[in-house]
């Protein structure tokens, strides 16, 4: 089990929330997080478990976008907090009309732009009961730039 800290230590640390997951496998692949305190997109370049902290690219999601992808990850936590089946996953397609309205207006932003920032990025967990909420999710990050 990963080691959790109390939000009001993660924020002296200098961590920031992630509002949405859009990719895990052992840990933060891409989603939306807070880089400076402004909403960016994330999105891993190579993985190497060897390390606590991961190279990420990362660049900014307009007011409008956060909107959509908050709209998006409410449906998700609902699907997640329900009795719901896998078979009755949003994501799957088909399922909820505004979940995939949703994915088709998203998917041209939650592509990497040429220019993009290379940042490291050290994921922590806060000490809440819940992976997912409809604020966000039980990891932060801490951005420093890549070397």
């Amino acid at each position: 089990m990963a080691m959790s800290w109390d939000k009001q230590r993660l924020i002296a640390d200098g961590f920031e929330p992630t509002y949405v997951d859009l990719e895990w496998y052992d840990g933060p692949r891409k989603g939306l997080a807070l880089v400076d305190g402004v909403p960016h997109y994330y999105e891993i370049r190579d993985c190497n478990r060897a390390d606590e902290a991961e190279e990420y690219l990362v660049w900014s999601a307009s007011e409008a976008t956060v909107a959509m992808e908050r709209e998006q990850w409410a449906i998700f936590v609902r699907y997640q907090l329900s009795d719901a089946g896998p078979e009755e996953h949003p994501g799957h397609g088909g399922i909820d009309v505004r979940y995939d309205e949703l994915e088709l207006l998203l998917a041209p932003h939650r592509q990497a732009p040429d220019g993009a920032r290379r940042l490291v990025g050290e994921a922590r967990f806060d000490d809440g009961d819940d992976r997912y909420r409809f604020d966000g999710v039980d990891h932060w990050f801490r951005w420093r730039p890549a070397e």
